[in-house]
This record gives C-alpha cells, structure tokens and sequence, in this order.
C-alpha cells in the first residue's frame, strides 16, 4: 500500500487529500480521503482508478493536482502494464515521448496542466489524439487513420 498526499483544486481548506493505493489481486484500489468526503475507485491499473476517484470528486467540484490529473499526461499501453499504471507520460506538441517524459501520476509539478474536468481532459486528449499523436509530418495517412480510433479506445478515453 502506498500513501499519497495531494491537494485538491477547489477544496475550502489548505490541507492535502490522502490518497491510499493498494493492489488486491489483480485490482487496483484507490481510496481518497479528505474532511469527511471519501471516495474510491477500483480498476485494472492506478491511472484508470484516478480516473473514477476524479468522476466523484467532480461531483464536488474538487480536482487532484498531481501528473495524473494533468490534461498533458497520459499512459501508454506497456506504462500501464509494466507499473500498473502508476506511471505516465508528459505529452508534447510535435514529438515522441521519451523516457524523461515518464512521471509519477501522483507526483506534483509546476507542468502540470490542469482539466477543468475528466470531460475536458478526454475532449482534449481525443482532439491531441486525432491530431496524429506522436506521428511525424512524413506518417503514412493511411497508417496515422487505422491508429487513430485503437488509441481513442484506450483507457480514460472509453466511456
């Protein structure tokens, strides 16, 4: 089990907001805790149970300020499966993510950029992606279009 402290964007009081992941089994739980408010979110990976924890805070109008609630963060496949999603990627405009673009999904940092909501950051991310993330000027077309929907499928993005 680990133990995350992280504040909350739109919280009345100054103090963080305890986030406990555990993996039970081939579950990954995630509880949020702050004041009397206590949210879970259990999932495949860390990241996708972030996002159900975010979908409750919302309803608060309350958003994590961590990487993983970053609008410019997102896993990949094999982050997902090789740190159980715990670890992301800073997606950049115009290049590939490298390994120094791999951050803690519940590490702070002044590049974080905030979604107003798990709305937003999907409309984003579906927009970045359909822009042909990470794919150069001279990508096939017809490689960059068949891709293009797998990814949109993966993840936060489903519905």
């Amino acid at each position: 089990m680990s133990v995350h402290h992280i504040h909350l964007i739109g919280a009345t009081s100054d103090a963080p907001a305890t986030f406990l992941a555990e993996e039970v089994g081939e579950e990954c739980c995630l509880i949020c805790t702050h004041g009397n408010l206590s949210v879970e979110g259990k999932a495949s990976d860390f990241f996708e149970a972030l996002c159900l924890v975010r979908l409750e805070l919302e309803k608060h109008r309350l958003i994590p300020f961590c990487y993983g609630a970053s609008l410019n963060v997102y896993p990949s496949g094999m982050a997902r499966d090789m740190s159980a999603g715990l670890k992301a990627y800073k997606l950049r405009d115009g290049r590939h993510a490298r390994s120094e673009d791999l951050v803690e999904i519940f590490e702070q940092g002044p590049d974080a950029y905030r979604a107003r909501s798990l709305c937003n950051e999907r409309t984003s991310m579906s927009g970045y992606l359909l822009r042909g993330f990470n794919w150069s000027a001279n990508a096939d077309p017809q490689r960059r279009a068949a891709a293009s929907p797998r990814m949109l499928r993966s993840g936060c993005l489903q519905r």
